[in-house]
């Protein structure tokens, strides 16, 4: 009996630990409680480090990563919306052709392919000013076009202010002043210089070298100028000292008086009557049988050329007068050694085109850009030089004269007369008066002083200065009043273009 007793007793510790084993997972709710801490704790502690971090700046700005926003630049690109801009330029030549400037427009608007570029057709008859006015009598001005007459256009108020668009533009700062002053009126910039050409005396070396004679060169005196030249003269054989004798009017003044510049303008007025421009003609008269002007029809034979434009490349004229405009001929056919001396006395004459921007432009900032491209971009002229070499030519002169583009100019033309009158622009004598000065067509050449000269009656400014020295009326007897006549054009002309 107590033997199975014990063994009831048995059993039911038995019944009673199974059941507590039974029940064993309803303990594992206190690791519940742990894994509560395992997941809360961990997360509540980084929340503190990247609270912190979001509170740095430096953290916040690279999460907006500014370089994402650059997507948004192309954006931007709607502001480039369609332009055509329409063109008018006597240099262009035609569509089969494609020179030089036909490709630097077609650069243009491959680096701008918002930018249409429409030529226009300038064909029609009366001259450049007159097909300009009709166009401008219909509203239909070209938007960027070159300038023959700037004070005609200020004058009818055709003409972009283009004064706060140059202003900060870093390439304006490196074009000489005197070309910025020559196209600013009332202290607005009214035109874009297209193009500088240095004008002056072009030597051929050779031909003094053989004559045992200095050639003249950039600096030497207008004594020892003339004395080379007349030294040189040679008719017999063919060789003139000079190739035209006109030339020593519009420059000889300035020699003698520092006020006066090209063909005696001091900047105001003509000074016809004063000592300085009669020794002008004067001195023109005696260096005529040095000059092809001066050749009788008994000695023409011995030469050559048939005009004196053929005399210098034929090496039959010690010296020419001539624009940088041929200096692509003298590198590409020059069979000499040849530089350049400009005006006696270390100066030169300077011939400037120049590219005008219409108050009518749709875009007048656009069209600016254009315009600039093709006057004063140093950008432009790197890829005109790039362009003319291809072309196997020589480019013109830069505008905006920095040391790149003097560099890259001088890859192809380098005399030491060319580069001392780069570096003395500022003192040139400004030819191109009549694109300039309001008035000066008439004051030159147009203009009827009223004066009869033998069976020419009422004859113009150009007859009394081209047949000064023909023997057909003494200078001096007129000068005063071709003088006076002139100055009255020029104020009555400035007066009107500043009422």
């Amino acid at each position: 009996m107590k033997t199975n007793m014990k063994l009831i007793i048995f059993l039911i510790m038995a019944l009673l630990v199974a059941s507590l084993t039974g029940c064993q997972p309803a303990a594992t709710e206190e690791p519940a409680a742990t894994e509560e801490v395992a997941v809360e704790e961990p997360t509540a502690e980084p929340v503190e480090p990247t609270s912190e971090p979001a509170a740095e700046e430096p953290t916040a700005e690279p999460v907006a990563e500014e370089p994402t926003a650059e997507p948004v630049e192309p954006t931007a690109e709607p502001a480039m919306e369609p332009v055509t801009l329409r063109y008018a330029n006597w240099n262009v030549g035609t569509e089969e052709e494609n020179n030089l400037q036909r490709q630097l427009v077609q650069a243009y608007i491959d680096a701008n392919p918002h930018v249409t570029v429409e030529f226009v057709d300038m064909s029609a008859e009366g001259g450049w000013d007159a097909v300009l006015t009709s166009y401008a009598a219909k509203g239909e001005l070209p938007d960027v076009f070159m300038a023959n007459n700037v004070p005609l256009y200020v004058q009818n108020g055709w003409l972009a202010d283009l004064s706060g668009l140059v202003a900060e533009d870093a390439d304006w700062a490196n074009v000489p002043q005197v070309l910025k002053d020559s196209f600013t009126y009332n202290d607005q910039v009214m035109g874009l210089p297209a193009a500088q050409f240095i004008m002056g005396y072009f030597v051929n070396q050779d031909l003094f070298e053989a004559a045992n004679l200095d050639a003249p060169e950039y600096g030497t005196s207008v004594e020892d100028f003339f004395a080379a030249t007349t030294a040189l003269t040679n008719v017999s054989q063919g060789v003139l000292g000079l190739d035209e004798m006109e030339f020593i009017m519009g420059w000889y003044a300035s020699t003698q008086d520092s006020n006066l510049k090209w063909f005696s303008f001091d900047g105001t007025h003509m000074n016809y009557n004063s000592a300085a421009f009669k020794d002008a003609i004067a001195t023109a008269g005696e260096m005529k049988p040095h000059t092809w002007q001066g050749l009788t029809a008994e000695q023409t034979p011995n030469f050559k050329s048939v005009g004196p434009w053929e005399l210098f490349l034929n090496q039959e004229a010690g010296v020419r007068w001539d624009g940088g405009w041929s200096i692509p001929g003298y590198v590409s056919g020059a069979t000499f050694e040849w530089d350049f001396v400009g005006v006696p006395g270390g100066n030169q004459a300077l011939v400037a085109d120049v590219i005008v921007v219409s108050k009518t432009a749709a875009n007048v900032e656009e069209a600016y850009k254009f315009a600039k491209w093709m006057t004063f971009s140093t950008e432009a002229y790197a890829k005109e030089v790039e362009l003319a070499a291809a072309l196997g030519t020589a480019p013109k002169m830069p505008v905006s004269v920095d040391a790149a583009s003097l560099e890259l100019y001088k890859t192809v033309v380098d005399k030491p007369g060319i580069n001392a009158a780069l570096e003395n622009l500022n003192s040139s004598l400004i030819e191109s008066l009549a694109k300039i000065i309001p008035g000066y067509i008439n004051a030159r050449w147009e203009g009827k002083p009223g004066i009869d000269v033998g069976e020419d009656l009422d004859v113009n400014m150009w007859f009394m200065f081209n047949f000064a020295n023909d023997g057909r009326y003494k200078y001096e007897d007129y000068s005063a009043q071709l003088e006076e006549f002139a100055n009255q054009i020029l104020d009555d002309a400035a007066a009107a273009l500043n009422p």
